[in-house]
């Protein structure tokens, strides 16, 4: 009887022994990744395209995520409060390769400081800007630590706003990354998970960056012009690209126009473009709804089309920002969005670097008809007030 707990002993400090060694090749196992146990007290730097890339984080709803500013609503006494510049700072700070900036203008401080924090720890950074824009000082610091900027080299814009993080996340909109932009007027912004439709930018990107081609020398090279992503209900969404002016943007966008079969509601910062003009007075004669806000200022232009359409009858207001409405959207049949930096302007369609995205997704396409319907709300009160 007195042997017995000795046995016990033993038999214990052997078992733990056993259960020890056993916890130390499951951890192995899972250092590995050969199996998934959350054994690991911190998990290793993610490789590119992995769980954790800036594609996948645990945040992320959907393929496709749609944002807005409108941060002239708020109170003035509050000071001025943006967040577009926030979210893209952030998305670029989970960068873990490269990240490509095709800008317009570049003056925000938010995103400065990302992109010259992930220079640092050796993500890839390249920029390509307009020539009127390369001597912001942002642009300066950037060049002055060696991230490599190419500005474009003509008297046509290089009008691109959009973003591209490590081959899968691509950002582009009617935002430009300036503090007006996120402050002041209305904007579009779209982030969307791809790496299909990040090489369809990357492409456009070197094609400026590598080649120095811009405008009338691109090439129309687009490796994926049609795109399917899925959603946050596991369902599809179809994409399409096109850069200008080597896709012919003005014919892709008055085709799209041409089979629309109910409504047409537009937000057009520049529209001076008859040929979209005359479909639009066609489609509503048709029977269609068309409804339409174009930005106050240019509205007033003789070349606009806002006066060919309202002469004709059409349903369209100038814009109650006192500042801009910088949008370029058409939004068909509550189905299909188009957005992206292209001006309705012929220099848009003949001089200019500019990419146009179609999105074909009810979701997405009441998220902008939500916008549409404030936008003009607004234009309507303040006709109203005025007249």
């Amino acid at each position: 009887m007195t042997r017995q707990p000795r046995k016990s002993a033993r038999l214990s400090v052997w078992r733990r022994i056993f259960l020890l060694g056993l916890a130390l090749i499951l951890f192995l196992l899972e250092s590995a990744g050969l199996v998934e146990l959350g054994l690991s007290p911190t998990p290793s730097p993610p490789d590119e395209g992995s769980a954790e890339s800036p594609g996948s984080g645990e945040d992320d709803e959907g393929a496709v995520q749609v944002y807005f500013s409108t941060p002239w609503l708020q109170d003035k006494k509050a000071g001025i409060q943006g967040s577009l510049d926030e979210r893209v700072a952030t998305d670029i700070e989970r960068a873990r390769v490269s990240v490509d900036v095709a800008a317009y203008e570049l003056d925000l401080e938010s995103v400065t400081q990302a992109l010259l924090s992930a220079h640092r720890r050796g993500v890839q950074v390249r920029l390509v800007i307009d020539s009127h824009s390369a001597d912001e000082p942002a642009v300066q610091r950037l060049q002055g630590v060696g991230v490599p900027v190419v500005p474009d080299q003509g008297e046509a814009l290089m009008h691109h706003k959009f973003i591209v993080l490590d081959g899968e996340v691509v950002w582009t909109g009617s935002w430009n990354l300036t503090a007006n932009d996120t402050d002041r007027n209305n904007n579009n912004l779209v982030r969307i998970v791809s790496s299909m439709l990040a090489e369809n930018y990357t492409t456009e990107f070197e094609e400026m960056f590598i080649r120095r081609a811009f405008g009338p020398d691109s090439l129309p090279d687009t490796p994926y012009p049609h795109v399917i992503v899925s959603d946050s209900a596991g369902g599809e969404i179809e994409l399409a690209s096109y850069f200008a002016p080597e896709d012919q943007v003005a014919d892709q966008i008055i085709a799209l126009l041409e089979e629309a079969r109910s409504s047409i509601r537009f937000m057009a910062f520049s529209f001076t473009d008859d040929r979209i003009g005359r479909v639009l007075v066609e489609k509503a004669r048709s029977g269609l709804i068309v409804q339409g806000v174009f930005e106050k200022r240019n509205s007033g232009t003789p070349y606009c089309e806002y006066h060919r359409l309202h002469r004709a009858g059409l349903d369209v207001l100038t814009d109650a920002n006192p500042y801009m409405m910088h949008h370029k959207v058409f939004i068909l049949d509550d189905q299909v969005v188009v957005t992206g930096s292209y001006n309705f302007t012929r220099n848009a369609a003949l001089a200019n670097d500019e990419n146009l995205l179609v999105i074909r997704d009810p979701a997405i396409a009441a998220e902008y008809r939500a916008e549409f319907d404030r936008i003009y709300g607004q234009a309507a009160a303040a006709a109203q007030s005025s007249g």
